[in-house]
């Protein structure tokens, strides 16, 4: 009885259809902007871990502007070699207990 006095007014009604479809059919539903504030804040992180990143490459671009710092760099980072030249790479690796 009571549930059929909600839908006798008319307003009520109009409004739950309303509400209905502003939450769940429309193209701008709640999980809709949910799942777009997820992704927004996966980017903003993202940017931040990028932004730093090219911090660390624009100072190290700076300091390879002589040929000294240039030619170590080549050596230790990227295993560079002279002619008649043999590099040994020890990698440590951690015992797991």
């Amino acid at each position: 009885m009571k549930q059929l006095k909600f839908l006798k007014n008319k307003y009520k009604v109009t409004f739950l259809i309303f509400l209905i479809y502003a939450l769940f059919l429309d193209d701008v539903d709640v999980f809709n902007i949910v799942r777009q504030q997820i992704k927004l804040n996966q980017l903003k992180e993202e940017r931040a871990i990028l932004t730093e990143r090219f911090k660390e490459t624009k100072a190290t671009l700076q300091q390879l502007d002589n040929t000294q710092a240039l030619e170590r760099f080549a050596r230790e980072k990227k295993l560079f070699k002279r002619d008649n030249e043999d590099i040994f790479v020890i990698v440590r690796t951690e015992k797991q207990k």
